[in-house]
């Protein structure tokens, strides 16, 4: 369906503005002011509509990506990365870093949409059944975003009024009073939205309860978290699917979705706008639109005998490499989840006999026919001899890892590759654009949050059920019982391994080692790359520099700790 954009400027606090897409046909309306525009039904829709659209500034985007999983226990840089400063945690992550900048801007611009939403939808002409469901929509998404402004900067600038003009004073919020807006405004989503949208993509009530269910969990109130997620695994449609590999190589608007950043086939609705012209941007932050996930934890494969680009691999940025920690979190003898995270073998797509050193620098040839093993990677050392004896090559853990120095990374362009999120429907080898949805919220996040809330809350029993349902759908066929585990087994550390096993990549680590006072720790412990610069102011980010250049109560709105 063929569908035009409008373009919506709500002038913001140092922010530029949003754009808008619907989720059905739209028409480019000229000559109207904001005002004039979001008096009239279809002005309202389109302003709603719009407020979906910064999600896909953030899901599937290098560097909400770069935010969310590297410089963590499971994710370090990659030889291509663009902004190392996160992954390491040095003197360069300041207050001029370029995408913290970014998203500052972007968050802020979509909390003023919803703003603006919420004032002006109780006077708008829809029908009154209709307006407490948008008003649903818009209160979700505010909470949405402010949820990603304070885990992000922590207690920064919030206000809940739409800003017309410019504002030269911010105010410093306590984080609890973040959460306590978060919290109101998920009450009304609960109770006005429907349990089910025609139009897929719109936010629902089981999504307001699930991210109910995870604010509850971030902020130590088990008792609800427990409730509202074991509310969503029971009341509704949702279930998980057979197999996880099947969330990757099949589609990915599934049973288990409890709510998706949804793109598209079609390319040209895929691309984003700047939020300032009607223009499509040229920055490099938006990698002209789409989810591309797909491209970013790919090592380059198509640089080996054998091997060239092609769709079935991927196209290689070479941005994101595992951790050794994250490798060594699984057991592949009888979690399913391994091959269906992890690329482990290339079959030669480029036949032909080429000149390679062995592991003493001495050349010898090698032939490869279609079909044939041309790259084989693997967590554990492999010895000289074998690699010497094999014609493909082997890309072990002493590798890519300096095992005798805590497995820092010694190269960061020959690793394990995350394949979860390849995407064969691309049209062209170079495509960046993916079509597929991004998951937000899976139901099996809701058993995982069941399970920690109960381990904390002291009901072992409850929380072992409920691991263990994630547990055997991730167990090779025959393991299922090999893959439960006991009372005495769950910890913490435990769950949040488990999360890596289930999550990795899917933007949500970064917050979870935050929310449980793990974050240095674990980083420290398992990230030789941050490990020597990771302190614990870094718990946020720090605040743009723009920002405090801007604001006229400098003495009020300073930087977060610890940022020069």
């Amino acid at each position: 369906m063929k569908k035009v954009l409008y373009k919506i400027l709500i002038p913001a606090m140092l922010l530029g503005s949003v754009s808008c897409e619907s989720f059905l046909d739209e028409e480019n309306v000229s000559g109207l002011t904001a005002t004039g525009y979001y008096s009239t039904a279809e002005g309202i829709e389109s302003l709603v509509n719009s407020l979906y659209t910064p999600m896909r500034f953030w899901y599937g985007k290098e560097n909400g990506i770069a935010l969310t999983e590297t410089g963590t226990d499971i994710f370090t840089r990659g030889n291509g990365m663009e902004n190392p400063p996160v992954a390491l945690y040095n003197s360069d992550l300041s207050a001029v870093n370029v995408p913290i900048n970014f998203y500052w801007t972007r968050f802020y611009a979509a909390l003023n949409a919803t703003n603006t939403a919420i004032e002006r939808i109780p006077e708008s002409p829809l029908p009154e059944a209709q307006k407490a469901i948008r008003l649903g929509e818009a209160r979700f998404l505010r909470a949405f975003y402010l949820w990603h402004i304070v885990e992000t900067w922590g207690g920064v600038h919030l206000t809940t009024q739409e800003q017309i003009g410019v504002s030269t004073t911010a105010n410093r919020t306590p984080v609890e009073t973040f959460y306590q807006q978060i919290f109101e405004d998920l009450e009304f989503a609960m109770e006005n939205l429907p349990v089910t949208s025609s139009q897929y993509g719109r936010v629902t009530k089981p999504a307001a309860e699930a991210f109910a269910a995870r604010m509850h969990l971030y902020r130590g109130n088990y008792a609800e978290a427990s409730r509202l997620a074991k509310k969503v695994i029971s009341d509704y449609n949702f279930s998980l699917v057979p197999s996880y590999a099947s969330l990757w190589t099949a589609n990915s608007r599934n049973s288990e979705v409890v709510w998706n950043v949804n793109f598209t086939a079609d390319l040209i609705l895929n691309r984003e706008f700047d939020g300032l012209t009607n223009e499509t941007s040229d920055d490099i932050l938006l990698r002209e639109g789409g989810n591309n996930s797909h491209l970013f934890f790919l090592m380059t494969y198509d640089q080996l005998p054998g091997m060239q680009r092609d769709i079935r691999y991927g196209r290689p940025f070479a941005r994101f490499m595992p951790t050794a920690h994250l490798l060594d979190l699984f057991d592949e003898s009888k979690d399913a989840r391994w091959d269906a995270t992890f690329q482990t073998v290339w079959y030669t797509n480029k036949p032909g006999t080429y000149t390679v050193t062995d592991t003493k620098g001495d050349p010898r040839q090698v032939t490869f026919a279609a079909g044939d093993t041309a790259i084989y990677a693997t967590k554990y050392v492999v010895s000289d001899a074998r690699k010497n004896a094999k014609p493909y090559t082997i890309i072990d853990r002493s590798r890519t890892y300096n095992v005798a120095a805590n497995d820092a990374p010694r190269v960061r362009d020959r690793y394990m590759s995350l394949k979860k999120f390849l995407d064969p429907a691309r049209q062209t080898i170079s495509q960046q654009q993916g079509q597929r949805d991004a998951y937000v919220i899976r139901l099996a996040e809701m058993y995982l949050i069941v399970a920690e809330a109960e381990m904390m809350a002291g009901d072992i029993g409850v929380a072992v059920e409920h691991i263990n349902v994630v547990r055997r759908r991730a167990a090779l066929p025959g393991k299922a019982a090999e893959m439960e585990v006991t009372a005495d087994q769950l910890n913490i550390d435990f769950i949040l391994d488990e999360r890596a096993r289930e999550f990795a990549g899917e933007q949500q680590r970064w917050f979870d080692l935050k929310r449980t006072n793990k974050l240095i720790e674990r980083v420290r412990a398992f990230n030789p790359d941050a490990a020597p610069n990771i302190q614990p102011f870094h718990r946020v980010r720090p605040i743009p520099q723009a920002q405090l250049d801007a604001v006229s109560n400098k003495g009020e709105f300073t930087q977060n700790e610890g940022y020069n």
